[in-house]
């Protein structure tokens, strides 16, 4: 029997599946995927997850990897509204900047260095059964047949969509918002440098954030969901709203995505576990959902082990609950403002509301405020 069942090879799951292979316990992770993705959504990963990724080892690799943003400013118009500098935690004084594939690599490779054969790809999980005597067994489809694979515990770290929470939870209500948005990457002319911009803008924001490579990404909202818009069409937008001029040719990928909210009630259930955004999914705006996840995972990892070595952790999976469902609820209010932050404003009522934004951050104790909230400090 093995101590884990980790359900989802992204970057969740595999730092949980990390965390525990470092405890010794034998682990497996069933990806459904046949291949790791080259798609690269999440980018930003900020202190606080840094600190614990620190744990599984690859901290260091993953910020010799990425950018190191500073500092954040905020345009209108032409005219400069507002800074803000990520200087606040002493380790790690930036938000990295890192494509999502990047830090996949690493995590995977960091997994398998400690156990070869923890990943099984291709693997679909078809049906969970928690038997009286304290374990459980799940059922996958893999190529060439079936396969069952008994636990003591089940991790479900496989997504928004997550065939888990089926299986266990009838479905959740979805809390959908008023914000489409569209992303790119593009060669960056602008010469921002390493910082993220913000264009505050009366048709609707326009975000951008450096990468790797000399790249940049571009998120621009939308007023309705995408029709299937090209990188000549997203680069038109950009500079309809900005000025600022992109190379369509230069693009290496265009994502268009709606925003809807969902939050489980609980997260343990029985010796099945939700994570990240099987447990609560929340806007991609402010990049919270996978770092959110990735602490998730850092607070369930030594009540696990406690678990798995005889403890009674009945009090401490009580307080998981609870603490962990309060910074979900809060990284979805964070979410909701940068989404309205975002939303078109006739021009004059724009130009107040970045005055008054612009004055509030000349406040130390107001910067500091924001600076925790968009670092998720």
């Amino acid at each position: 029997m093995l101590d884990v069942v980790v359900v989802g090879a992204g970057p969740v799951g595999l730092f949980m599946g990390a965390l525990l292979l470092q405890q010794g316990h034998t682990v497996r992770i069933l990806e459904r995927r046949p291949a790791r993705s080259h798609r690269s959504r999440a980018i930003g990963i900020h202190p606080p997850a840094l600190g614990q990724l620190a744990r599984a080892g690859v901290a260091a690799e993953l910020t010799a990897s990425g950018v190191h943003i500073r500092r954040g400013l905020a345009y209108s118009r032409g005219k400069r509204v507002a800074e803000l500098p990520f200087s606040g935690d002493p380790d790690f004084p930036f938000i990295l900047a890192v494509p999502q594939t990047t830090t996949e690599r690493v995590l995977e490779e960091a997994l398998l260095r400690l156990d070869p054969e923890a990943i099984i790809r291709g693997a679909e999980v078809t049906r969970l059964v928690e038997d009286p005597l304290g374990a459980v067994t799940v059922a996958a489809a893999v190529p060439g047949g079936g396969e069952e694979f008994t636990a003591r515990l089940v991790v479900a770290a496989d997504g928004a969509h997550s065939t888990v929470r089926r299986q266990i939870l009838p479905p959740l209500p979805a809390h959908s918002y008023p914000d489409s948005y569209i992303m790119g990457d593009f060669t960056d002319a602008t010469g921002h440098g390493s910082d993220a911009v913000l264009y505050l803008e009366p048709d609707g924001i326009v975000e951008s954030f450096p990468l790797p490579g000399g790249v940049r990404r571009w998120v621009v909202r939308l007023g309705e969901p995408d029709q299937g818009t090209t990188a000549a069409g997203l680069a038109g937008l950009v500079g309809a709203r900005t000025g600022e001029v992109l190379d369509a040719n230069s693009n290496t990928m265009v994502s268009a995505f709606e925003v809807r909210s969902r939050l489980a009630r609980r997260m343990v259930h029985g010796r099945v576990v939700l994570l990240g955004d099987a447990a609560h999914e929340i806007s991609p705006i402010g990049g919270q959902g996978m770092n959110l996840g990735w602490l998730d995972a850092a607070e369930l990892a030594p009540i696990m082990h406690a678990s798995l070595t005889g403890n009674d952790v009945g009090r401490q999976l009580a307080r998981f609950e609870v603490t962990r469902r309060r910074t979900a609820l809060r990284a979805s209010r964070q979410a909701g403002l940068n989404m309205a932050l975002g939303r078109p404003l006739p021009p004059a009522v724009m130009d107040t509301r970045n005055r008054l934004f612009a004055a509030a951050l000349e406040l130390p104790a107001v910067a500091a405020l924001v600076e925790r909230r968009f670092t998720m400090r």
